[in-house]
């Protein structure tokens, strides 16, 4: 397989259950293995990498809780799914003590099938990546981007693209919307990728200093100035720097980074030779260029300059059904270890009806503070801020449907009503987003 694509082991010994999830769940990147007892899954297991398991608690030949365990012994980075009847729903919130990521009753609901489908093999990612300590690049451990909605995939298809080449980059977007993962993500896609990417945000340096701390200074250029000092630009060389909050510099050290990017020569404060760089630029502002151009903020040809090749992070407000894979990758880089946190729906919902001005940042916090109030590692309402709740009160028919419903109309007005393009997009068949477009009313 490549590293696009996963494995989905079920086990049921009911026929019509296995062919139906064989059927449904089935897509480019996944693969299907079907088992109907523990021996079965157990000999598949032991032939295969697998990343998902979805298994009913009863089989024929074993206990679900024991093949549970002995699972977890044989392929410990995969995440399991329990299917359960009615009265199992007891043996099954003791099973999520053992390392289950989820449990789902029947008869189930597909769609809420595959979200948390989604959602464990998220988990067993980052399982994987923390067993295996992943592959390092530049001293640090591969960043990922969280979500799979139209903008997100449309940006990861740009970082891919810009990466390998040496132009600059402007990051567009409100605070809090990841513009410095996605940085970090071009640089480690990069030709310049077992060198150093220098972070600065250009906010927290003082007006008078700027200067100095981008390009350095010499020994008594300013009172104070005992030893020569070397700036940002040549610890960033050979490397990235990326430059949060652009619009801060002042507009005349704007203009000499201009001449930077142009000549890839720079001269620090007090020194007469000039120094050769070689530097890829990640620049990232929170304003609109546009908006600025009659503030006195940027130096319009810098403006220009930096504007060559622009991608925008669209605020969480406008792409909710990211929500929950962020929410659960922030779950699971926090849970500690022996404990698995679940969010119930009644948190979920409030957490879909929030408008997240602090966008992913402040999300980031709640799930902090959730996983400290929550009791026996369950996520509730009482366990989320009180400004998130007056959310949920003036929008209370907001659900995991309703975004599932805008997420299929904003592809599907994407392709201009292909529906083969449409279903490719979403990883499902064809038949299963007609479902969809009937059962949401979809024309």
């Amino acid at each position: 397989m490549n590293e696009q694509e996963y494995s989905i082991l079920v086990i049921d010994d009911e026929r019509s259950i296995r062919r139906l999830l064989e059927k449904e769940l089935r897509s480019p990147e996944r693969k299907i293995l079907l088992a109907e007892c523990g021996k079965e899954a157990l000999e598949l297991a032991s032939q295969n990498q697998i990343d998902v398991i979805i298994m009913d608690l009863r089989l024929p030949d074993v206990e679900g809780l024991d093949l549970l365990v002995q699972m977890k012994e044989q392929i410990s980075h995969a995440q399991i799914i329990m299917i359960s009847g009615h009265g199992d729903v007891d043996t099954a919130v003791k099973a999520m003590k053992f390392g289950i990521c989820d449990f789902i009753q029947k008869p189930f609901d597909l769609d809420k099938l595959d979200l948390l489908i989604k959602k464990a093999h998220l988990r067993t990612q980052l399982s994987r990546a923390a067993q295996e300590k992943m592959v390092k690049l530049a001293g640090k451990t591969p960043v990922q981007f969280i979500g799979d909605s139209p903008a997100i995939q449309e940006i990861r298809f740009l970082v891919d693209k810009v990466a390998p080449a040496q132009i600059s980059v402007l990051l567009t977007g409100e605070s809090g919307v990841g513009k410095d993962v996605i940085a970090q993500l071009i640089h480690q896609k990069s030709t310049r990728a077992d060198r150093e990417i220098v972070i600065k945000n250009c906010a927290t340096i003082q007006k008078e200093l700027s200067r100095s701390e981008l390009f350095g200074y010499a020994k008594g250029a300013f009172t104070g100035a005992d030893s020569a000092h070397d700036g940002l630009l040549a610890h960033a060389d050979k490397g990235t720097l990326f430059l949060d909050e652009i619009g801060e510099l002042p507009l005349a050290v704007q203009a000499s980074l201009l001449r930077v990017l142009e000549t890839q020569r720079y001269r620090g404060v007090g020194e007469k030779l000039e120094h050769q760089v070689d530097v890829r630029f990640i620049f990232a502002t929170n304003r609109d260029l546009l908006e600025s151009e009659g503030e006195e903020r940027f130096n319009e040809a810098f403006r220009n300059r930096i504007n060559a090749f622009q991608i925008h992070v669209p605020p969480l407000r406008e792409r909710k059904e990211d929500l929950p894979l962020l929410v659960d990758f922030f779950l699971t880089r926090l849970t500690q270890k022996g404990r698995h946190y679940i969010i119930d729906d009644s948190a979920m919902s409030t957490i879909l009806a929030h408008n997240w001005p602090g966008n992913v940042r402040e999300l980031r916090n709640v799930i902090e503070r959730a996983t400290i109030l929550a009791e026996n590692d369950l996520i509730t309402i009482r366990c989320l801020p009180t400004e998130l709740l007056g959310d949920a009160k003036e929008v209370p028919n907001l659900s995991l449907e309703s975004i599932e419903r805008e997420h299929i109309l904003k592809i599907l007005n994407f392709h201009q009503g292909n529906r083969q393009k449409t279903s490719e997009m979403l990883g499902i068949s064809r038949k299963t987003l007609y479902r969809k477009l009937a059962k949401f009313n979809i024309e």
